[in-house]
């Protein structure tokens, strides 16, 4: 597969962003009526950017059609609601997957302790909302919700492992044998705050629920620097697996730090990068217009035809560091 050759030019009304409001990451599904749902990060503009770990709460909007308008509709549900929880404070990630007529929405979530939230939190506080992060799910008849989220992570940290202190950035997609493989990043503990090596792992499930069986190995890593990859996104097409991953570096493309690249797998265990591997760098094509450079071009997810073909593309954006950022969505085939 060369997924460069799939990008078509983006057009305008493809962009989604809120006035006062970090927007970031993106997952679309569709209702039974064939409205389409945008899933979305988002926090406020003046808690700056880098409040995501801190501030972040998951919305969705919804659509006509998957390159949009889209519009804001609401959270999913309110962040600090719940006098306890692992995921009292903050959710983030959101990755959709639509499983026998059911919704179910894998989230980062994560808590941390008290400050005020007008202001941005100190590194101390920022670091230990960073650590706490876990992966949950959420399930629903309807991607309107109501959403019922589980008591505990559905994929929690394994001590002294590579994933020992924190879990993120879930993906999932269903195996040939019907399955649930979750790809998803891991960090290991290591130095504070930060911990040790950054890197994506695998874990299989017998149901969107769970448990999810671990594979005891990062499926993924860069052997000349701990800080490999994130924002995994995995699917499945035939019998054959594909996954794009932000590459940290830009060790797998031979690329720009922050490019993202495409992995192959016949089994899904094991993974090594494709024969194209550079899937797209840090530019928009507009339609009508020059290519732009960005800051930052990254949370890569998909959006399937009927037929099983990636359709769209869906990316966050942050034109420069301190603008504000938003959801794109980029056609993969002609004529959407």
């Amino acid at each position: 597969m060369n997924f460069q050759e799939m990008l078509r030019p983006v057009p305008v009304e493809a962009k989604f962003e809120l006035a006062g409001w970090h927007v970031w990451c993106g997952s679309m599904t569709r209702d039974a009526e064939g409205r389409y749902y945008l899933f979305y990060s988002r926090w406020p503009e003046s808690a700056g950017f880098e409040a995501w770990v801190t501030h972040s709460e998951i919305a969705y909007a919804v659509a006509d059609h998957p390159l949009g308008p889209f519009h804001h509709v609401d959270t999913i549900w309110t962040n600090r609601d719940r006098a306890a929880g692992w995921d009292r404070d903050v959710t983030h990630n959101p990755a959709i997957l639509r499983h026998d007529n059911r919704y179910y929405l894998y989230y980062m979530g994560t808590h941390g302790p008290e400050f005020d939230l007008d202001q941005p939190a100190d590194e101390a506080t920022w670091w230990a909302y960073r650590n706490h992060q876990r992966i949950g799910v959420a399930v629903a008849d309807h991607p309107a919700g109501p959403w019922t989220r589980g008591a505990s992570p559905v994929l929690d940290v394994s001590p002294g492992e590579w994933d020992g202190l924190l879990t993120s950035n879930p993906t999932v997609c269903e195996t040939p044998d019907g399955r649930i493989l979750m790809m998803y990043k891991g960090v290991a503990e290591g130095p504070p705050p930060k911990g040790g090596a950054v890197n994506a792992g695998i874990a299989f499930a017998d149901h969107p629920l769970g448990p999810f069986r671990k594979l005891p190995d990062p499926t993924v890593s860069n052997p000349t620097n701990d800080w490999a990859v994130e924002d995994p996104y995995v699917w499945c097409q035939g019998n054959h697996y594909y996954a794009l991953m932000k590459d940290f570096q830009g060790y797998f493309t031979q690329s720009e730090r922050g490019s993202v690249a495409l992995f192959e797998s016949s089994d899904g265990i094991s993974w090594l990068p494709s024969r194209h591997v550079l899937a797209f760098d840090l530019r928009i094509h507009w339609a009508h217009q020059e290519p732009q450079s960005v800051f930052r071009l990254e949370r890569p997810q998909l959006l399937f035809d009927d037929s099983g073909s990636p359709a769209v593309l869906l990316c966050a954006v942050l034109e420069r560091a301190g603008s504000r950022s938003y959801n794109i969505r980029i056609p993969l085939v002609e004529d959407l």
